[in-house]
């Protein structure tokens, strides 16, 4: 079998197919219905083009003036060429000038009697006043002036993305084009402004089990360069494929105006439509395929890039810096890649498209040729003719490329919306939470996860406002699990979890989560001054509020050490501050927040002992008036606690005082804590 049959092209395009897939997955565990079909290219479209409404007297102006910097040109451009060449060149006289439209015959007829300077003169003027309104044009009758405003952009999609959100263009020069302009920016940028500001808040209502799925290249990849996809849909599929109809019957009405024995120049024109379809039929998918196959790699880059830079200290120190190297180089050369196969597939299209524009040209100007021969139609008439053949042509194509190029945005708006369908955290109840008084009450709560995997079960506890209550466990024993129950972070799957009797389910999630505060494991600081961090969860706090709790946290006779002090911006020295640093730092933000409940986990992991015992010291008088929870591994801390509750395999093994606790010879938290003693001797 040769290396080009059937079947071996058939296995290669199977084998892209299975690669693509990989790539999806790859780039989002979320988005899996990335091939679509006709039916939901339209559905996608239809539901992009609903944002209209959000700025309906933006897009009007831009509709009127494309159509202005369209139509007026059109009626009135090849008329003094006409003119010019019958009245002018050959001499005929003007008083029986025949086929010009209704709207032009005034103006002719106000050039009767007139000399041939005068006819100059007047079409000099008339000229004039469209330059400056429209610009100047070229001999093809569209104008040679038109404005844009593109950037510098590379053969991949993420900066042509970024160029359709700064976009906009003018098919007109002069004031009409400058007008046209200055709208169609504005309306570019805002359109642009709101769809990433929406995409951006539903991903961070994203509840806490969709987020651990996400990577954040794959989020800010759609945010940036997905989004810009809607500009396509509003400018081409809206404006473009509607002024290219109005356009294209525009024109027809003006040449079968003047010459209504000879409607066949119109019918060749008409052929495009049909003949381009056909062509673009059999492409549809694949650009979409491959839109979608390019976005994908374009994500896999930026997760890359920032998957590499937050974790750049431990590439270095384990000397991956040229495998790190390799991979970017590896995936950026496929995000290019994958573009250039958009690249070869519209060369295809361009060349089908233009063989059969060239062949149905020839046939129209065989027929016009004829015409003329016969003296049926002037030389002038010839230019006109020909004139109007290309704006038929021109909007007969536009229409069938806006269908093409579609395939390749279609992808973006439809990882747009993939992203918008996903369900957020919403309030299950209406219920306002109250002032917290006594605690939470947990009731044979158990967690299972969306992919089937059990986190915790047949869990049942009180806590009390004024104790400090420790999760302690091995690790995967559920701790982290268990607290996500307390603000909601994961729904209980089974049970209930109570907060003054009242089901966390029945609650407002903007009430529940104002009474409780959660310091997380891995330290997320902002790039802001240490203060605005502290005061992150508190805005409205004082700097003598900021730094008591500072010195709370054990972490005041650093910060007032830097150069800066408080103001010091975490962006630019985050790196030359510790771990236990930014730790401490959480701490105090947690602490300035005036809530209920605290719930610290793993406080004092990097904190020395010294420290340490000054931090629980102040974690009990912060527990006077309110509760506090602790997922800890380290027994000094754990001792100082008021209640211990043991997990195991995410079920709660014992639970009591540590006194309690260690008086159970065989105790399950007695042996975890004989085993880390011998362990640290």
């Amino acid at each position: 079998m040769s290396e080009n049959s059937p079947a071996s092209t058939n296995t290669e395009a199977q084998s892209q197919r299975q690669r693509d897939l990989a790539l999806d997955a790859e780039a989002s565990r979320l988005d899996t219905h990335t091939d679509i079909g006709l039916r939901e290219t339209l559905r996608y479209m239809r539901r992009a083009m609903g944002l209209i409404w959000l700025f309906p007297g933006a897009f009007s102006a831009r509709a009127f003036l494309l159509f202005g910097s369209l139509a007026i040109p059109i009626t009135i451009l090849p008329w003094p060429l006409k003119i010019v060449i019958d009245h002018v060149v050959l001499g005929a006289p003007i008083e029986n000038a025949t086929g010009y439209p209704f709207y032009l015959r005034p103006f002719v007829e106000a050039l009767h009697g007139s000399t041939v300077p005068e006819i100059l003169f007047a079409l000099v003027g008339l000229a004039l006043v469209m330059v400056l309104l429209f610009g100047a044009f070229q001999q093809g009758g569209a104008t040679s002036d038109q404005t844009d405003a593109f950037l510098d952009q590379g053969h991949d999609t993420a900066t042509q993305s970024e160029n359709q959100a700064n976009w906009s263009f003018s098919y007109a020069g002069g004031l009409w084009g400058y007008l046209d302009f200055i709208i169609t920016m504005r309306l570019t940028q805002r359109v642009n402004h709101l769809l990433r500001a929406r995409l951006f808040e539903r991903m961070q209502s994203f509840s806490m089990t969709t987020l651990e799925e996400q990577r954040i290249g794959d989020a800010v990849y759609r945010v940036m360069y997905d989004t810009p996809s809607f500009t396509y849909v509003f400018y081409d599929v809206i404006f473009r494929t509607g002024m290219s109809i109005v356009t294209f019957i525009m024109a027809a009405f003006a040449l079968l105006s003047a010459y209504p024995t000879s409607p066949e120049v119109a019918l060749i024109a008409i052929l495009i439509v049909p003949t381009y379809f056909l062509i673009s039929v059999p492409f549809s998918r694949t650009f979409r395929r491959r839109g979608q196959a390019s976005r994908a790699a374009g994500t896999v880059v930026t997760s890359t890039i920032e998957e590499g830079m937050d974790n750049v200290l431990a590439v270095q120190s384990l000397g991956g810096n040229e495998r790190e190297k390799e991979k970017f180089a590896t995936e950026s050369n496929a995000s290019f890649k994958n573009y250039r196969r958009i690249v070869w597939a519209n060369l295809y299209y361009g060349n089908l498209t233009e063989f059969a524009y060239q062949f149905l040209r020839v046939a129209a100007i065989v027929f016009v040729a004829t015409k003329v021969v016969k003296g049926e139609l002037s030389i002038g008439d010839y230019g006109v003719v020909f004139f109007y053949f290309a704006f038929l042509a021109g909007p007969a194509y536009f229409i069938s490329r806006v269908w093409i190029d579609m395939q390749q945005h279609i992808t973006g708006v439809r990882r747009v919306f993939a992203m918008m369908d996903l369900p957020v955290e919403q309030d299950q109840g209406d219920r306002e939470l109250p002032r917290i008084e006594n605690g939470i009450a947990i009731r044979d709560a158990g967690f299972v996860y969306p992919d089937g995997r059990r986190a915790l079960r047949n869990i049942s506890l009180d806590a009390n406002v004024g104790q400090i209550v420790a999760f302690v466990g091995p690790t995967g024993a559920g701790k982290t699990s268990l607290a996500y129950l307390i603000p909601r972070f994961h729904t209980a799957t089974e049970g209930q979890v109570l907060i003054d009797g009242i089901d966390v389910q029945d609650l407002t999630m903007d009430s529940l989560r104002a009474q409780i505060t959660y310091v997380f494991q891995e330290t997320q600081l902002l790039a802001d001054s240490i203060a605005d961090n502290i005061r992150f969860g508190n805005p409205e706090a004082s700097m003598e509020d900021v730094e008591n709790v500072a010195r709370t946290a054990g972490i005041h006779e650093f910060i007032i050490s830097l150069p800066d002090g408080y103001d010091t911006k975490l962006g630019t020295t985050s790196s030359k501050i510790s771990v236990g640093q930014k730790q401490r730092i959480a701490i105090a933000r947690g602490l300035l927040r005036d809530s209920r409940i605290l719930i610290l986990d793993e406080p004092t992991s990097a904190l020395d002992p010294e420290t340490e015992e000054y931090l629980v010291q102040a974690l009990h008088e912060a527990a006077k008036n309110r509760l506090v929870i602790i997922i800890a591994h380290r027994l000094s801390t754990i001792a100082q606690a008021d209640h211990i509750v043991f997990l195991e395999d995410g079920q709660v093994g014992e639970q009591g005082s540590p006194r309690e606790l260690m008086a159970k010879p065989d105790g399950s938290y007695r042996t975890f804590v004989e085993l880390q003693t011998t362990s640290e001797e």
